[in-house]
């Protein structure tokens, strides 16, 4: 397989067979500097929104090569999504989540700010941690060669993620996406593996607590808004592992996987 490039979103819009895009920035000195990536080579190139080009490498320069386009794939936008709420946690467990979680296919990721999280975003380091786990989703997009890149919402408290309308984007005519909550809980009365995602919903939603768990009254607010407490088997996974992991299921259980 070709390798893959990224570029910003827009970038590929209008373009066809025949025509030339070059790749520069940070991406296009990789590739000419990093990765040798020599004239005659095929290539791939993605917007993150699900537009790749296939080509070959017409010419190189220092910092950047142009592509001759051969091929133009769309890849559409999975339903229901997978967004995944990682709670903040210490030692960079949580972007541990992220990274694998993308890898594994996750769509959106959302920073939750749970009751016994230790991690803490406060003031600047609000955008400065969700551009870290933006840029973390990137890096592991690229390396799973993804045509579709993450995103990384902003954080959310408890009573936002509780709400019909806190982690879910529009459904694109004006109404909040239908959305499917499942918090994992380690003695949870269903198995995830026996969980049929419902059939309607334009979402489903993964809530991941932090290494102390989720609070008692986290879990009461959070059934009270229709989430379903589920676990995945008899051990119990740390917070940079369970996400990943449920989501590997849930992939199979849609037939993706």
């Amino acid at each position: 397989m070709a390798s893959l490039h990224l570029v910003d979103p827009g970038t590929l819009d209008g373009v066809g067979v025949g025509d030339t895009v070059t790749l520069d920035g940070p991406e296009g000195r990789h590739a000419v500097s990093v990765a040798r990536v020599r004239v005659g080579e095929a290539l791939r190139i993605a917007d993150g929104r699900g537009t790749v080009v296939a080509g070959t490498v017409a010419s190189t320069g220092r910092d950047e090569l142009t592509l001759t386009v051969d091929a133009v794939t769309v890849e559409p936008a999975p339903r229901p999504a997978l967004v995944l709420v990682q709670a903040l946690a210490k030692g960079g467990r949580d972007e541990m989540a992220v990274q694998a979680a993308t890898e594994i296919g996750v769509d959106r990721i959302v920073p939750w700010a749970a009751t016994r999280s230790v991690s803490r975003w406060d003031g600047a380091k609000v955008e400065k941690g969700r551009a870290r786990w933006a840029a973390i989703a990137q890096e592991a997009a690229k390396q799973a060669v993804r045509s579709r890149v993450p995103e990384v919402d902003a954080p959310v408290t408890t009573a936002q993620l509780a709400s019909s309308s806190g982690v879910g984007p529009s459904s694109g005519v004006g109404q909040e996406a239908r959305r499917a909550l499942v918090v994992l809980d380690p003695v949870g009365a269903v198995r995830l593996s026996a969980w049929e995602p419902p059939a309607d919903v334009d979402e489903i939603v993964l809530v991941v607590g932090p290494e102390g768990g989720i609070d008692s009254a986290e879990f009461d607010r959070l059934e009270r808004a229709g989430a379903v407490r589920a676990r995945l088997g008899d051990t119990v996974l740390r917070t940079s592992t369970a996400g990943p992991a449920a989501l590997a299921v849930l992939q199979t259980r849609l037939g993706r996987w």
